[in-house]
């Protein structure tokens, strides 16, 4: 059989062809070619001269960064937001598919699915102006509590809006997933342990979970193998004189750098630093999580 698929392959070559070059080619300029960027990181890049004409400095720009004072800020910054980010989260989605999967009525849990999706659609820029709004001295938030507290000028509540919000906005969209794998877990195993006594939670723990257990390990992996890589946008668009001391992050500070001091080099070398953090944290991950499955003998 598959002898006469490699001889049907050999024999329109160029169909395959046709079809594949557009996604080759695409991939190629938008992935590849603009990868040539990442020299400028080892140069002091002129834009007049280009990337050949400018003249290398190596790590220059690495160790200048390194050296830094603020370099420690901008890394904790970095990694609480993500990590913090990650650990309440991740399994948000993984609750509420669970809980969807409970609901037996289909109009009912789409309704419901409906109105979770909805956040994801929210602009950035329009979400962050909605928690200033709620957030103000003179907002909702103060007049339930009966104060007039300024929560986007305090450096401790930065992060816990910035997660929360976060949950808001994407664990409906993000459960999809796990609630598409429900779909197709086996219903024979949900009616046996329903026939044994198991209840809710038993049924959870020993039918929907295992079903599910593949894409929360894929899942987990590719969300910490990102950890460094947390958009400047939101960061950016929260971010006051006030609380800088905890908003200021890596993303941002590339972004203030290289868009608004002009600053290329350094720019480019501190977002390739995050990138090889990024990379060395993903093959960690993955060795961890293969481990831990080999003990459990999957």
């Amino acid at each position: 059989m598959e002898n006469k698929k490699l001889k049907y392959i050999r024999e329109n070559w160029q169909l395959y062809l046709i079809f594949m070059a557009p996604a080759v080619i695409l991939t190629i300029i938008f992935k590849y070619v603009p990868m040539g960027g990442v020299l400028i990181a080892f140069q002091d890049y002129n834009p007049i001269q280009g990337i050949i004409g400018s003249e290398w400095v190596g790590f220059e720009h690495f160790k200048r960064f390194l050296s830094s004072p603020d370099f420690m800020e901008y890394l904790l910054n970095t990694l609480k937001l993500s990590i913090y980010g990650l650990l309440w989260g991740f399994p948000f989605p993984i609750i509420l598919a669970l809980v969807l999967n409970l609901i037996a009525s289909d109009k009912i849990k789409k309704k419901i699915q409906l109105i979770l999706y909805a956040p994801n659609f929210i602009s950035v820029i329009v979400l962050c102006g909605i928690l200033f709004l709620l957030l103000s001295p003179v907002g909702p938030v103060n007049k339930i509590i009966n104060n007039n507290i300024n929560f986007m000028a305090m450096p401790e509540a930065f992060r816990s809006i910035y997660i929360v919000s976060g949950i808001w906005q994407g664990a409906g969209w993000a459960s999809i997933l796990y609630t598409a794998a429900l779909a197709n877990s086996s219903k024979e195993l949900k009616e046996a342990a329903v026939i044994d006594g198991a209840n809710i939670l038993q049924q959870i723990k020993y039918v929907d979970l295992p079903s599910i257990k593949p894409i929360i390990i894929i899942q987990f992996i590719l969300s910490a193998g990102g950890i460094m890589s947390i958009g400047f946008e939101k960061a950016y668009a929260l971010q006051t004189d006030l609380n800088l001391v905890t908003s200021e992050i890596i993303p941002t500070y590339v972004y203030k750098l290289g868009l608004e001091r002009g600053d290329y080099s350094f720019s480019t070398a501190v977002g390739l630093f995050n990138t090889v953090i990024n990379l060395i944290l993903i093959i960690c991950v993955n060795a961890i999580v293969k481990k831990f499955n080999e003990g459990e003998g999957l």
